[in-house]
């Protein structure tokens, strides 16, 4: 009896290896998909999931499939692949960019400043900080009324 082909090995080492070079290649032009590798790692998962289904059957038919050493070292080099693709990507990542040190730090008392409100309206950060608290009629708003107001900062990470 002639042993067939095990296509599920080949199939999965072609997407793992497809996930790991179209990030840097395509994927990383679109914020989205920079900043989370959304497409990447379910094409790193089904790839080794068929790698590993691959080599289970060349283990429990291997008169009828082929691949019980080669499937086994390409599901090696395959799954090593992918975790140093995630590990360069979700740990190394975090060494590559320089230090802040002119970032403000938690606690810290922010400098003033002036942006524009939701309307356009210049907003300036002292103005709130010295402002009194006026409730909005709800049962926790008619407690604190004429309390000075505070003021919460919130940064979001962007490329420009």
């Amino acid at each position: 009896m002639k042993r067939s082909w095990n296509g599920l090995i080949w199939a999965g080492a072609l997407l793992v290896l497809a996930g790991v070079v179209s990030y840097p290649l395509y994927f990383v032009r679109f914020p989205a998909l920079r900043d989370f590798p959304w497409a990447n790692l379910p094409m790193l998962a089904i790839g080794l999931a068929l790698i590993g289904v691959g080599v289970a059957r060349a283990f429990r038919r291997p008169e009828q499939y082929r691949g019980k050493i080669f499937g086994s070292v390409v599901g090696g080099l395959m799954a090593a692949l992918a975790l140093v693709f995630c590990y360069g990507l979700f740990v190394g990542a975090r060494h590559i960019l320089p230090p802040a040190k002119g970032a403000p730090q938690v606690g810290q008392i922010a400098p003033d400043f002036t942006l524009a409100d939701s309307q356009g309206k210049p907003v300036q950060l002292d103005a709130l900080l010295n402002s009194s608290f006026e409730g909005n009629g709800d049962a926790a708003g008619g407690s604190i009324a004429g309390q000075t107001a505070g003021v919460v900062l919130i940064f979001y990470r962007g490329y420009w």
